[in-house]
């Protein structure tokens, strides 16, 4: 079942990511840190009522974030779409005890569903440029990759921005 994040959810949705993170370091891929995602940035998905969980049984495995602002390093790219009626997802984490099963399918499904009956336009999000998994992903789910974008407390390789038209 996904539903709307709980405040007292936060320390199992960090311990998630992690998880995720570790898991990806241990394969090269440093694309999240101590400084990302954090307990700030969850907070505030919260307090907009934009993170959600992937609860299997009583255990949340996954979350994600839906939201409708845009970042600031996403200004410089060349979107398909025009500005305003765009959704954006970030922080999309599935612990590696169940990555593999189709969570982050179905969480992506849902994202994209609660987009359409919005009335978005398209679904915008970025991933990193090492991390060929994650593009494959976006990729096979029909979201065109766009140009990059830095994060320079997380990498100094590039992020690559990606849009799903709606």
């Amino acid at each position: 079942m996904i539903r709307r994040a709980k405040i007292l959810e936060i320390p199992e949705i960090l311990s998630i990511t992690k998880s995720c993170a570790a898991h990806m370091a241990a394969s090269g891929i440093h694309q999240w840190n101590d400084a990302y995602p954090n307990r700030a940035a969850f907070l505030k998905d919260l307090e907009r009522e934009e993170l959600y969980v992937y609860q299997n049984g009583e255990n949340i495995i996954g979350s994600i974030t839906i939201t409708s602002i845009q970042d600031e390093e996403y200004r410089t790219v060349k979107w398909l779409t025009p500005a305003g009626k765009n959704r954006y997802i970030h922080r999309l984490a599935v612990h590696p005890d169940h990555q593999g099963k189709g969570y982050a399918q179905k969480l992506m499904a849902f994202a994209e569903s609660l987009a359409r009956a919005s009335g978005a336009i398209s679904i915008r999000l970025d991933t990193f440029s090492q991390n060929q998994r994650n593009q494959d992903f976006y990729e096979k789910r029909g979201y065109t990759r766009l140009g990059p974008v830095y994060f320079p407390k997380q990498s100094p390789h590039p992020f690559y921005c990606y849009e799903l038209e709606l």
